[in-house]
């Protein structure tokens, strides 16, 4: 018994290191003109253990960071007829199309500046962020585990990183990090949804949160 809660204390321990939330000090401030914002596609780094060539790698990586572009689409548009944000969402094929007609791509997307990028899609802001896998998460994984999972790391897919950046300032106002296992959900639009609900309370646009903060 007192090997098990042993193991069960590590894993809740493991279990709050594994995210980690930044909200710039002045967000209020610097957002309180925000209406609309724009998902790019996520930065995706793949670790696999197959060996594929180069070029399939990066075409995989590219499928995994548009897969989660459109997982935060859904999620978002799924809380938008709940009227739960204070800014509207750009339709990410919209967004797409528009980095498309400036030559904007997946491989070079990561050069241009916030700015560059608010102003060509005529928003205030950006969500973009950074994927790192072992998996093909968009495919859809298993999601059975035990607890020897954890302890030989068999549970883990990677981590995942989220930020929010201001068109006028091009500052970083809020960034959420996340290990993604096999308890996060077993495709990406599972992993968006449940990592957003657990982290609702803390999203700057929610209308409940921003409530809150002026009464306080």
């Amino acid at each position: 018994m007192k090997r098990i809660a042993v193991v069960l204390f590590l894993m809740t321990i493991s279990l709050h290191a594994q995210k980690n939330i930044y909200e710039h000090s002045n967000f209020d401030a610097i957002s309180s003109n925000h209406k609309v914002l724009a998902i790019i596609p996520f930065i995706t780094n793949l670790e696999l253990k197959k060996d594929i060539s180069p070029e399939e790698l990066r075409n995989l990586e590219k499928k995994e960071g548009y897969a989660v572009q459109e997982a935060f689409e859904t999620y978002f548009s799924n809380r938008k007829k709940k009227k739960k944000f204070s800014v509207e969402f750009q339709n990410v094929q919209n967004t797409n199309a528009l980095l498309a007609k400036h030559q904007i791509t997946y491989e070079n997307i990561d050069i241009h500046t916030i700015k560059e990028l608010c102003n060509i899609l005529n928003v205030d802001g950006i969500i973009s962020g950074n994927l790192n896998l072992n998996i093909l998460l968009s495919k859809g994984e298993n999601t059975s585990f035990s607890f020897m999972d954890y302890i030989s790391g068999q549970a883990n897919y990677g981590r995942i990183g989220v930020k929010i950046s201001d068109k006028s300032t091009g500052k970083l106002l809020w960034k959420f990090e996340k290990v993604i296992t096999k308890k996060t959900g077993k495709d990406t639009n599972l992993l968006i949804d449940l990592m957003m609900k657990q982290t609702a309370r803390k999203f700057p646009y929610d209308k409940e949160r921003k409530k809150k903060r002026k009464k306080d």
